[in-house]
């Protein structure tokens, strides 16, 4: 027994010497490491001065720290910023759904400001700014090498005043100016219409409004097609939405999933990670759904898009969507201004991150551009005007086979694939949705003979 306490016990003695052997070293390296900040915070600090004592004009030294804090954070990454008390109240505002402003979303891509999406029914969505434009000038001035901030900055101004912006967009040869007038941004979260018996969800933005927006648009349609019975399916239309609140991207969610992960948030420590599940209730009673994606989806709107796909829970499609798999936490700083820093990737219930990725839809479907009509020409007509089928000859024979009823009950169906027909004009990838939710009833097992 002695001979083993003292086994024990030299082998105690000898791991605390192995330990201290090597944690010697790394409390050495540890200290450099810290010695070497204090040395570059004094150079800040001479910098600071010689700047102060030294430059041609009289500088503020409140803007020269801001300028400095900023640049520390932005040098991290496109979402990471500095947020002074004016900028810091304008976000808050942004999130309760009303702001002055042109109505874009916008980051920064080579020195640029590219658009991420306009806002609906805003002044630059009426100019015809487009997601992925890029914006070099802002009344003549260049933006290039401006932060993302100070760029936004040049963009504001008062409501009715005009702006002209210089875009540059994708397939067009030469810059070009855009005449905006500014104005107050009301954003209506969600908008509903109804196409034949499917019902259309527009969502522009995740906000505090999106939630309860949504529940009453829903509602709304319902009552309007007299049930959830009479419903094919679900469009919901993320097209262009720049994203919002997380809290928002995974209520929409839930809305939608009975059970399940949503989305989980992953930081620098594990022990910070997150993850968001669904709660039971589905508000479109198990009904199909088809989600609407492009390239301005982005942040929320890819949260909702990715945890829908992967639960099976909708049919995604468009085209594929920005690609921002990071999450932004605000933080209030001393002297009421704050801090935008990148904190965590969110990943989708299957594990993914769509970070610089994006969210690809099941079925591609782009949006065709129909080719302009010149100036003093008219469609050609003359299809339209030749019989199209065997009920536009004169003198036919009647059809015996179909009583009133039944044949009113097919002009109604008509009249329904008419009317999303007709829609493939003004939005082909609705329409096409559209056409989806109506092949899914035609084969579902209900229907079956």
């Amino acid at each position: 027994m002695k001979k083993f306490v003292m086994a024990a016990l030299g082998g105690t003695l000898a791991g605390a010497l192995i330990t201290t052997q090597v944690a010697g070293p790394l409390i050495a390296q540890e200290a450099e490491r810290t010695e070497n900040v204090y040395e570059q915070l004094d150079l800040f600090g001479d910098i600071f001065e010689r700047i102060r004592a030294q430059y041609v004009e009289e500088v503020d030294s409140q803007q020269l720290i801001e300028a400095a804090i900023n640049g520390m954070l932005t040098s991290l990454d496109p979402h990471s910023s500095y947020l002074a008390p004016e900028d810091f109240d304008d976000m808050q505002v942004q999130t309760r759904g009303e702001f002055g402003g042109l109505g874009i979303e916008v980051t920064q891509e080579e020195g640029f400001v590219k658009v991420v999406s306009p806002m609906d029914g805003t002044p630059a969505d009426a100019a015809g700014i487009e997601a992925g434009d890029f914006i070099t000038h802002v009344n003549g001035e260049s933006v290039l090498g401006l932060t993302l901030d100070d760029a936004v900055e040049m963009m504001r101004g008062p409501v009715g005043s005009e702006i002209i912006i210089t875009v540059v967009r994708e397939g067009v040869e030469e810059p070009f100016d855009v005449s905006i007038i500014r104005d107050t941004i009301k954003v209506t979260a969600v908008r509903s219409r109804i196409v034949g018996s499917t019902v259309v969800l527009r969502v522009t933005t995740f906000n505090d409004q999106t939630t309860p927006g949504l529940e009453e648009e829903l509602k709304k349609s319902l009552e309007e097609l007299g049930g959830l019975d009479a419903v094919d399916g679900f469009v919901i239309d993320l097209r262009n939405n720049p994203g919002g609140l997380l809290t928002e991207a995974i209520s929409v969610s839930d809305a939608f999933l009975d059970k399940g992960e949503i989305v989980s948030t992953r930081g620098r420590d594990p022990a910070d990670g997150e993850r968001f599940n669904a709660t039971p209730g589905d508000l479109a009673g198990a009904k199909p759904i088809v989600v609407l994606i492009n390239g301005g989806s982005a942040s929320a709107s890819e949260i909702v898009a990715g945890a829908l796909q992967d639960h099976r829970r909708a049919i995604v499609v468009g085209t594929k969507s920005f690609g921002k798999g990071s999450v932004q936490s605000v933080v209030p700083l001393r002297g009421d201004g704050a801090m935008r820093l990148t904190t965590a990737r969110y990943y989708t219930p299957s594990g993914r991150s769509i970070q610089a990725l994006g969210v690809m839809p099941d079925i591609v479907v782009t949006q065709p551009v129909r080719p302009p009509v010149a100036e003093g020409e008219e469609e050609d007509q003359s299809i339209a005007r030749q019989p199209q089928s065997e009920a536009d000859l004169r003198g036919i024979i009647s059809n015996d086979s179909m009583t009133e009823d039944e044949r009113k009950l097919l002009e109604e169906e008509r009249a329904r694939i008419e009317e999303t027909a007709a829609l493939r004009d003004e939005d082909y990838q609705l329409a096409y949705a559209v056409d989806i939710l109506r092949g899914l009833k035609a084969v579902a097992p209900s229907a079956q003979p």
